[in-house]
Order: C-alpha cells, then structure tokens, then sequence
C-alpha cells in the first residue's frame, strides 16, 4: 500500500491575489512578506516561501465534514503559487524539516486515528495510521503552530 500527500488547488486563493489589502481585511486576510526561509510553509506549492516573496495569510476550512470535527485555521499561500503533485509515496521536503501531527479521519469525518511524527518519519507514521480500515483520509497538521499542511490518501 502507498499513499499521495495533496496540495491546496491554487484556484482556491488565486483570486485573493488580485484584491487589494483592505479588502483582503475584510476577509480577515493579510499579504504578509515573507522575513526568513525557512518558516513560511506553502500549502498550494508544499515548499518553503522564499524571504523576500509575498504570501496571503487566510483561514482555511480544512475540514469540511458535517460534524464536531470540523475546522478551520490560518494558512500561508504563496502569491502565484502553483499546485504541488507529489508523487505516490513522495514526501515533500517542507514537511520533513518539522514536526508533524497526523489525523486520521473516516468517511463520516470522525476521528480514527492521531499521532505524532518527525518529518523523517512520516512515511511509517502514515502507513501506520492507514493500517486501520475504517480510515480514509489523514490531515497533516504542523505539530507546534497546529496549523493545517496537506491531506494525505490511499494510493
């Protein structure tokens, strides 16, 4: 068994870059430049924002399920940012530097499965959190912020 890590579609934030910083505030947004790399992970190209580009800072609904599981929280998004396809099996670098909470959720949204993994580790963590049937997705959170990374399924 393997597994594929998805990327936010770019389409989701590529309308954003066009508004100005007072409307992004009123979509609770901000344009943010980027000070230090790393340290500004994008969830659209699963890389680090390089010091010196622009980024939106917007709360995302990571997990839309109809349930008490579901969230939102504040992601980066590299301005022009295009859409990372990892391959199969594939961790991306921006996830093997950090420290990584997975959560492993079942068709209804509930959660199956949490854990904890170094970036290093994250292959056995995910296909130890897939070894339980009733789980069809995992979400990959940045373990100290909390902040939402990548969605990870069955390959």
């Amino acid at each position: 068994m393997t597994f594929r890590i998805h990327a936010l579609p770019a389409q989701y934030f590529s309308p954003l870059c066009a508004l100005s910083d007072a409307e992004l505030a009123r979509r609770n947004a901000r344009r943010v430049r980027v000070a230090t790399c790393p340290g500004t992970p994008c969830r659209v190209g699963l890389a680090d924002i390089p010091a010196g580009a622009t980024a939106l800072l917007v709360n995302y609904r990571h997990h839309r399920a109809a349930g008490p599981y579901r969230a939102a929280h504040a992601i980066f998004v590299q301005e022009g940012a295009i859409r990372a396809r990892p391959a199969p099996g594939t961790v991306p670098q921006m996830l093997r530097t950090r420290l990584i909470s997975l959560r492993g959720f079942d068709r209804d949204g509930m959660m199956t499965e949490a854990a904890i993994a170094p970036g290093t580790g994250l292959e056995a963590a995910i296909l130890d959190a897939f070894g339980d049937p009733r789980t069809t997705e995992l979400h990959l959170h940045f373990a100290a912020p909390g902040c939402y990374a990548a969605r990870v399924t069955r390959d």
